[in-house]
């Protein structure tokens, strides 16, 4: 059908272009974000391992939990829901980068899309700050949760031990701080390449201990009904919704395709499937067999149910390898989302001018990013609740970014016929997806109202 333009070879075959005269039309006033940080080197193959890296993470290690708050079928149609998607709108923001590079403008940045689709105050005040926050606040979470997985490998070595969370923090902090000093998002491919692995591992580990808790009699009466009363159920529901957008998340697609060496044509579909076929594997099985286990009892780190009142439910040493595989992708994961920082902090204080390596551009570099780094330990350290502000930013987010706005790109650019059905399912998810965006920024907030007399800065949880 020709309307449907993702799966048209006129999008590709429209104009034959000269990829060397569209490199110097770029090149020609690029800044230095874009000249040092979004290096345009990378294969297909390296972009599968920066998707991967960036959607496959720690974080869907909550997916047992979001399960509690829907039940078998809705946890599983929404799973399905989202995989389909996200694969799909993520397709369309590639079509629309591609169409963009074939006329002379190849896009890098997000920001940078928006303001050429929308118009440039919607990159200046809504996408890029919107982008930021979502990045830099999935920084502070992997701080955060990389710190709570030491802590929770020291607490089963020594029970009585009195390190307290905070200083976990930090150490998880001080291993970040070394990461973001590399210098590109390109040098990243094979730290990416040994997360893609970390991930099938633990994801491997989080499924057959809860198989082997699940099918002995050390884990809890299997009980699959939904807790609370109608009103806590009805925004249970939402949060869930939020818990599983936020997993699919993504928010760095154009700066992901940007470390692609041209012409790009193709490149991100055959690194998405690489990331999806690693995705499917791991958020299913994770899901479904967390969920099987341990019932309406999930938490919302499938880890913690692996010890009861500190009693570990399987071997010592499993639970140590499962939490240091997930601790050493966490450092990958957040070094990825701190690359937008990186790369606004390159503009603003790198010189394109001079060498990369230059002093005049390695020492505001060096300086720029450790307090960055430092700046998001601090806040991990002193808001151990982060994970209730980021299901609002994941909402306000990670959401828009990854649900909403690539239908909006792709209808604007293409303009599919309005009899077409790629119009009309764009549209759906455009609508269907703001409600629900919506609703979930509320439950989120109201979340964060419950839990509010039990925050304290520091604290040891």
């Amino acid at each position: 059908m020709d309307t449907l333009l993702p799966t048209s070879t006129a999008v590709h075959e429209a104009e034959k272009p000269n990829y060397n005269n569209n490199l110097a039309f770029q090149e020609k006033d690029v800044d230095a974000g874009a000249l040092f940080v979004l290096k345009s080197k990378g294969s297909w193959m390296h972009c599968g391992y920066h998707l991967t890296t960036s959607i496959v993470a720690p974080p869907l290690l909550s997916l047992p939990f979001a399960f509690t708050f829907l039940g078998w079928t809705a946890g599983i149609l929404c799973l399905v829901i989202g995989a389909a998607t996200t694969f799909y709108s993520y397709n369309l923001i590639s079509l629309v980068l591609e169409h963009h590079a074939q006329h002379g403008r190849r896009q890098l940045r997000f920001r940078d899309m928006a303001s050429d689709i929308l118009g440039p105050r919607w990159g200046r005040y809504f996408v890029g700050p919107t982008q930021f926050a979502v990045c830099y606040g999935a920084v502070v979470a992997c701080t955060l949760l990389g710190g709570q997985c030491m802590k929770a490998i020291y607490v089963l070595a020594n029970p009585s031990g009195n390190m307290k969370l905070y200083e976990f923090v930090v150490i998880f902090g001080c291993l970040m701080l070394i990461l973001a000093q590399i210098p590109s998002f390109h040098s990243l491919r094979h730290i990416n390449l040994v997360s893609l692995i970390l991930c099938l591992a633990y994801s491997a580990c989080a499924t057959a201990g809860s198989i082997y808790i699940g099918d002995s009699s050390k884990g809890p009466k299997k009980d699959y009904s939904i807790k609370g009363d109608t009103e806590n159920r009805v925004f249970g529901i939402f949060n869930a919704v939020a818990i599983i957008a936020t997993t699919y998340g993504n928010g760095i697609i154009p700066e992901i395709q940007a470390t692609l060496a041209a012409p790009v044509k193709g490149k991100m579909f055959k690194g998405l499937c690489v990331c999806y076929i690693v995705l499917i594997f791991t958020f299913f099985t994770v899901a479904i067999s967390g969920y099987w286990a341990f019932g309406n009892e999930a938490s919302s780190l499938i880890l913690t149910n692996f010890v009861d009142n500190g009693n570990p439910l399987l071997p010592r040493w499993f639970i140590y390898v499962t939490n240091i595989f997930t601790i050493v992708q966490l450092s990958a994961v957040g070094v990825v989302y701190l690359q937008p920082t990186n790369e606004v902090l390159e503009q603003a204080f790198g010189d394109p001018r001079s060498p990369e390596f230059s002093p005049r551009n390695v020492v505001p570099r060096l300086v720029s990013r450790s307090l960055a780094t430092a700046s998001a330990t601090t806040i991990a350290a002193m808001l151990p609740f982060f994970g209730d502000i980021n299901s609002l930013i994941g909402a306000f987010g990670f959401i828009p970014l990854d649900f909403i706005l690539p239908v909006i790109f792709f209808n604007m650019t293409f303009k599919p016929s309005k009899r077409s059905p790629i119009f009309w399912l764009n549209v759906t998810i455009a609508v269907v997806f703001s409600t629900v965006g919506a609703i979930a920024a509320v439950a989120a907030v109201r979340q964060i109202v419950l839990d509010a007399k039990n925050y304290r800065l520091f604290a040891n949880v």
